[in-house]
């Protein structure tokens, strides 16, 4: 999507798919009001539709009130597809003809959750990176291969914005307004909000490792956990080995089965993420974080990151929100 079409983005509608996940319609929803509350005028505006309009039950048994598709007064510039739990069943023929007719109309389409698997099945992601919760990743791939299912948090390929679910439609929203609101209220939303980062289109989802490898590899997963448990002082290679019961040529086999990498460079890409999370989201300097991820110089940790990320500790650290200690003029005037 151009930048010049996303500043343009003002009239969102939501279409609620039945037992839809409410955290992820919710911040999404937040985002644009906020928005209008910070600035003091109306800069979004949003519906709540459905085909036939009612009120369609979330997965957490409250229920939001639509209105018909067909009421709308004005043609949205947005709709997002809000998904959840057993989205096969609650997407109907009609969800996917308005949606269709949606995207005739040239109408941006958007996805919340699992609402992917809505615009997947009416045909509207053919050819298109999209985004969908890790859950529901592998069985996607399978059913609609001519859709490339990416592990980012949100996915904007030209004229289609997928999301996954939990609190990502936060970071997504306010990646979609900031070009027309300004990154110092994108800051000022993210502050009353208490966000201490908002994650760009680069953040990927963590899939849990049960969820990829199955319950069975528990030798795997307790060498992970000394890992994860000694990320200052990391263990050597023999010492997990001997912590494991194992040797360490089985400790090679293991993670080079299951995971394609050895063991070393697991534990490092483990240290650099700890390390990345620590640049994003604290004010800890660049040397506190080298020693608190275990290396034994700003050099070497230096290198290694930008080998991982592609960018310099000290670069990385600039992409932070502003700081959030001092609040703003505007918002210290909202709350006076």
């Amino acid at each position: 999507m151009s930048p010049d079409r996303t500043a343009s983005l003002s009239n969102f509608a939501f279409m609620a798919l039945p037992n839809f996940t409410m955290i992820a319609f919710s911040n999404a929803v937040e985002v644009l009001r906020m928005a209008n509350y910070l600035s003091g005028q109306t800069l979004y505006r949003w519906s709540v539709v459905s085909p036939d309009g009612g009120p369609v039950m979330a997965s957490n048994g409250l229920a939001v009130e639509t209105a018909p598709v067909s009421s709308l007064e004005q043609q949205p510039d947005v709709v997002f597809v809000c998904g959840g739990v057993d989205v096969q069943h609650s997407t109907t023929s009609a969800h996917l003809s308005e949606l269709r007719r949606f995207a005739r109309s040239g109408v941006a389409l958007g996805s919340l959750c699992t609402g992917t698997y809505a615009l997947a099945r009416a045909g509207l992601l053919d050819g298109y990176a999209c985004a969908i919760h890790w859950e529901n990743m592998s069985a996607l791939k399978e059913e609609f291969p001519g859709t490339r299912f990416l592990k980012e948090l949100f996915v904007v390929d030209r004229d289609r914005i997928t999301c996954t679910g939990g609190v990502a439609p936060l970071d997504m929203m306010l990646h979609l307004i900031a070009p027309r609101i300004g990154t110092p209220r994108v800051t000022q939303i993210a502050e009353q909000f208490i966000v201490e980062h908002v994650r760009d289109t680069s953040a990927q989802q963590r899939m849990p490792l049960v969820a990829r490898l199955g319950s069975a590899n528990k030798s795997l997963f307790e060498v992970i956990a000394l890992m994860e448990n000694n990320i200052e002082e990391p263990l050597s290679r023999e010492e997990l080995a001997r912590l494991a019961n194992m040797s360490q040529r089985q400790l090679q086999r293991l993670f080079r089965e299951h995971l394609g990498m050895t063991p070393t460079h697991y534990y490092l890409t483990l240290r650099l993420r700890r390390a990345r999370e620590l640049l994003l989201q604290t004010d800890m300097s660049i040397m506190h974080i080298t020693m608190a991820c275990g290396f034994q110089s700003a050099c070497h940790f230096s290198k290694s990151y930008r080998d991982a990320f592609g960018t310099a500790p000290t670069r990385e650290r600039r992409k932070q929100v502003a700081p959030l200690a001092r609040p703003t003029a505007a918002v210290l005037e909202l709350h006076v």
